[in-house]
């Protein structure tokens, strides 16, 4: 049981109790004129019982003791009409009704919060219900008692029936919205757990990109590159990595390079020469074909022309050629570049899948921006990749 359904308990059975005081109260005090003398203590006393019997009602859910307040006030009725045979006095019927419809009936709340136990509350008012109209004086039913009688139990079960399903339904919405509230913590965190690993990727190709890639000329001591070229090249990451400590946020902007400030929209072809530039001086020949004026938004354009440099920086590193060739054409929505080399080639299926070159700089960055990459190379007959990024 909840803590709201045991708090609705509680205040049902502390409410019957006050309903059946009243009722036991006002018979107690109209009964001694209309029954005989000798059977008032007898009367008092177990209207007593019931009013005890009510006590345990409010501190205890157990129906033995809705029971026993029932069987006690009915006793009551029955009591009231002794001897048996001798017609009734005048006016009894309503000195019981307030027992019969607050005394008793009032046990309908609390009877009402279970379905098994609305058996026992349809006895006790068939049962009331009866003693009152055998109560009436002139061998006639007297409908006022009768109906008042009953109308004290319907009411209290309805109203019982009432509170009960309110409070389930509260109990229901208050789970759902703990359920709801859960969930969405849940997705809220996991919403944050792939920015973060998005974050950590972006961050890893960046350094791929640039430092690594410094790294990895000089691990080789600069071997096909000449100086001025790799001197500015570390010139130029050394500046990203200062900007970087200072918690700027990198943003690409063209040919491989890295600034830290948007771009809008710019024309494909006012930045590929600068990648063509950049890897003459590092000793590989870019040959363009197809149109070099294309517009594309800064952030498609960034992911495709660091892809496109990615690809120009393996033929440089694996190809073992001084020559590639790249064509770039267009639809109305899409861009493609088909960079190509004669180079030595490879197994395609033989790239280690934690190798970033491929999977992030290129196939993973023009995946984020709707576009896709395709890789075709066979050993000794050269590389093919095709760039598509939309429009």
């Amino acid at each position: 049981m909840s803590p709201l359904e045991h708090e609705r308990s509680r205040l049902l059975r502390v409410t019957v109790c006050f309903l059946g005081w009243v009722g036991i109260a006002l018979s107690a005090i109209s009964l001694p004129a209309v029954v005989a003398s000798e059977l008032v203590p007898a009367l008092l006393i177990v209207l007593a019982g019931q009013a005890a019997a009510l006590i345990m009602v409010g501190r205890s859910n157990r129906l033995r003791w809705v029971a026993l307040t029932i069987v006690l006030g009915c006793a009551v009725l029955a009591l009231a009409q002794l001897p048996l045979g001798a017609s009734p006095a005048p006016g009894l019927a309503v000195a019981l009704t307030p027992l019969s419809a607050a005394g008793i009936g009032a046990l309908g709340l609390v009877l009402s919060e279970r379905r098994a136990h609305r058996v026992v509350a349809a006895l006790g008012a068939g049962v009331s219900c009866a003693l009152i109209a055998a109560a009436s004086a002139s061998g006639a039913i007297e409908l006022l008692p009768v109906a008042v009688t009953l109308a004290g139990w319907v009411l209290a079960i309805i109203v019982g029936g009432s509170v009960c399903s309110a409070v389930r339904s509260a109990v229901r919405s208050a789970a759902d919205q703990s359920r709801n509230a859960s969930h969405a913590k849940n997705f809220s965190a996991e919403v944050a757990a792939d920015d973060s690993d998005a974050q950590q990727r972006r961050r890893a190709r960046l350094l791929h990109d640039t430092v690594l890639a410094t790294l990895t000329l000089l691990a080789h001591a600069g071997v096909g590159v000449n100086a001025d070229a790799l001197r500015q090249q570390a010139g130029e990451d050394a500046r990203l990595l200062r900007q970087l400590r200072l918690g700027s946020a990198p943003m690409p902007q063209f040919s491989g390079a890295t600034g830290l400030a948007a771009v809008g929209e710019t024309s494909l072809g006012t930045t590929l020469e600068s990648v063509k530039q950049r890897f003459l001086r590092m000793g590989l020949a870019v040959r363009w074909h197809g149109s070099g004026h294309v517009l594309l938004p800064s952030t498609v354009l960034d992911a495709f022309l660091l892809a496109l440099t990615e690809c120009l920086e393996n033929v440089r590193r694996h190809a073992q050629v001084d020559v590639a060739d790249v064509t770039i054409s267009q639809t109305d929505t899409a861009v493609r570049a088909v960079v190509t080399d004669a180079g030595v080639g490879f197994e395609t299926a033989a790239i280690a899948a934690e190798r970033l070159g491929l999977s992030e700089s290129v196939v993973a960055r023009l995946g984020e921006i709707g576009g896709h990459a395709r890789v075709f190379s066979t050993p000794g007959a050269g590389t093919t990749v095709m760039l598509e990024v939309p429009r």
